[in-house]
């Protein structure tokens, strides 16, 4: 008998260890509706739609008409809803409660934000569009820019990239280009800290670089000795992270800087974690020469989900004229788009996208920006950074802070709280989703031993972290106490159990298919 007929195991027996369950004939456990696939629910036979035949038209699709049926499951309007309705309610959500990954700022969209990007002149604003009809639009890119260089201390910005990555490739490309420009071709080694993101070293070598690895030393920072041994007349520069992935402020960074300028290279600083000192400090004024804005980490655009996202790259006087187009500027009262490269007035590397940004999330982060003003945005730095050190602060007696001292915007513990309970860094993370919380970054960074990175927004009320902390301590003592079989077997309230995520991310399944009854049977 398939799953979703004879219903889904939904509470804890006594055998906690198995993860035993009692039944319930629907599968549903309370307001917890059980849903199986759209496939299993909707029949192709079927449709919730009635339309009318179409009338007799020339075919214009040649060899190209479809010769089979699509197969798409047919449902009701009511059955539809149903199921979109069920789905949501099994999704984490930061309108439902704290989203404690670290290192991806998982802070709340104000209303306001999308009360005026549904505004009609920015919602339905399109790229094609005669410039004379879009001018508030060009406008409100050409201050939002404005205020991201006000703020970084920079002299230029590229609009065009569409993430973070997207910017880390527009920083690195002018960073080329410039080399190239001064006859540097030979320059192509790039200095990566070990803690960095991911997407650092991958950059680097998608615009052509070699990548040299700086470890870190005690204190979580970039080893300067080592550092400096790196140094050479093939460096072309430094990505760098401040506040790093570690969640600290690196204390040698105008050092860095001046030494990478010294030895002919240049500083691209990730700006993943510029929501920790936005308003406090400006990248410029530490010698940073490009660094991508993470519109959605800093100024509370929507995040996650493939996008729409928007990396907005600050550049240095030196880097500044190899922005790529497009690019707005101001003439006189009006304001113009820039769409090719004889029309610039540097040298741009190129183009990066078809079309300039994402408007909507232009609109959303300048409302942010004016909301706040200068003394909001300095306080959402401040709060940020209080709040992962009364987080670090509360738990450090049962958990194991990383390293010592202050954190800035993320506490981050190591797995050393849990030697010897048999309880891991997964299973302590499992546990969480049975308290009701998406857990936190684990594993990450790679520098620390089954590290938990935890970032909770300057967002956060204290009662709501009074909450969260109460649960980790709880959880900690728990496995401290003996319960290793309460972890292992987590998470049993979840819709889904435990999986083998390995498994899963090496061999995933992409196509559904319907069982056979000698399936269903072996199921069974």
């Amino acid at each position: 008998m398939p799953m979703n007929t004879q219903g889904r195991p939904t509470r804890m027996a006594d055998n906690i260890a198995t993860g035993g369950y009692a039944e319930t004939t629907s599968g549903s456990k309370g307001l917890e509706q059980a849903e199986p696939l759209i496939y299993e629910r909707g029949s192709a036979e079927q449709t919730g739609v009635d339309l009318p035949e179409p009338k007799c038209t020339p075919n214009r699709l040649g060899g190209l008409a479809r010769q089979s049926e699509l197969g798409l499951p047919g449902l009701s309007e009511p059955e539809t809803m149903r199921h979109y309705v069920r789905l949501s309610r099994k999704n984490y959500a930061i309108d439902l409660g704290l989203y404690p990954l670290g290192s991806c700022t998982m802070k709340h969209n104000p209303r306001l934000n999308e009360k005026m990007a549904r505004l009609p002149g920015f919602a339905d604003v399109h790229p094609m569009q005669p410039a004379s009809t879009v001018q508030g639009a060009y406008q409100v890119i050409g201050e939002l820019a404005h205020w991201l260089m006000t703020l970084t201390g920079m002299p230029g910005v590229a609009m065009s990239p569409k993430a973070g990555a997207h910017g880390e490739f527009c920083g690195m490309m002018a960073i080329r280009a410039k080399l190239d420009a001064d006859g540097q071709t030979h320059r192509r080694r790039v200095l990566v800290p070990e803690s960095a993101h991911g997407t650092n070293p991958a950059t680097a070598v998608q615009c052509g670089f070699t990548v040299d690895e700086i470890p870190a030393d005690d204190t979580g920072r970039v080893d300067m000795e080592a550092f400096k041994a790196k140094l050479g007349d093939d460096v072309a520069g430094i990505m760098l992270t401040n506040p790093n992935t570690c969640g600290l402020f690196e204390r040698d960074i105008r050092e860095i800087a001046d030494l990478i300028h010294e030895a002919g290279g240049y500083f691209y600083c990730d700006g993943a974690n510029f929501n920790a000192i936005v308003g406090r400090v400006r990248p410029g004024d530490l010698g940073v020469d490009a660094m991508h804005i993470n519109l959605h980490k800093t100024f509370s655009t929507p995040h996650g989900g493939g996008g729409p996202g928007s990396g907005p790259t600050v550049l240095s006087e030196a880097l500044a004229p190899h922005a790529p187009v497009p690019y707005v500027v101001q003439n006189g009262n009006d304001w113009e788009l820039v769409e090719h490269e004889a029309d610039a007035a540097g040298e741009p590397f190129g183009r990066m996208a078809a079309f300039h940004g994402q408007m909507g999330m232009f609109t959303r982060a300048l409302t942010y920006m004016m909301s706040h003003g200068s003394d909001g945005l300095k306080q959402v730095a401040e709060d940020a950074v209080l709040n992962a050190n009364y987080i670090q602060a509360r738990l450090k007696h049962v958990m194991t802070p990383a390293f010592d001292g202050v954190c800035m915007h993320e506490a981050l513990f190591d797995d050393r709280f849990l030697e010897g309970t048999g309880v891991t860094t997964l299973d302590f993370a499992k546990a969480m989703i049975d308290e009701g919380y998406h857990p936190m970054t684990m594993y990450f960074p790679l520098v620390v031993h089954g590290a938990m990175l935890i970032e909770p927004t300057e967002t956060e009320s204290k009662s709501g972290l009074d909450r969260f902390i109460d649960v980790l301590e709880a959880l900690s003592l728990a496995a401290k106490a003996g319960e290793k079989e309460r972890f292992q077997a987590a998470p049993v309230h979840a819709p889904t159990k435990r999986l083998d995520e390995t498994r899963a991310a090496r061999q995933p399944v992409l196509r559904w298919t319907p069982s056979t009854d000698d399936e269903l049977q072996a199921a069974e």
